[in-house]
């Protein structure tokens, strides 16, 4: 299977998300040969540490593939879109799509340990 280059880079989480937890950030190449949802699918993978392809493992039970594909590809006239993005959950991993490509998967934030 083709695997689309991808650059990861743990950042910090936005405002919007809680604190001390990071976001694993990959960078989608729309002039490659792969589509936005299989590189989507493999920084799932490298994230959740599970081989997606050896699974019963799809898209559809998360995102209509297709129309996440569709939403965030070029324009007819090949130019790129300049904003939007999409958040959803797979396993408990916040997902944001932006239209610019990036990708940003937050792992769900585990309970502090408990003292004894």
């Amino acid at each position: 299977m083709y695997r689309n280059e991808t650059n990861a880079i743990a950042h910090p989480r936005g405002q919007h998300q809680q604190h001390h937890s990071q976001a694993y950030v990959v960078q989608h190449d729309f002039d490659g040969s792969a589509k936005l949802t299989t590189t989507l699918a493999h920084a799932i993978s490298d994230v959740s540490g599970i081989d997606v392809t050896g699974t019963g493992f799809t898209l559809y039970d998360h995102v209509d593939p297709e129309a996440l594909d569709q939403l965030f590809k070029p324009k007819a006239d090949g130019s790129p879109r300049m904003s939007g993005q999409l958040t959803f959950t797979i396993w408990s991993h916040q997902v944001t799509v932006y239209s610019d490509g990036r990708i940003a998967i937050v792992p769900p934030r585990q309970a502090p340990a408990r003292r004894q």
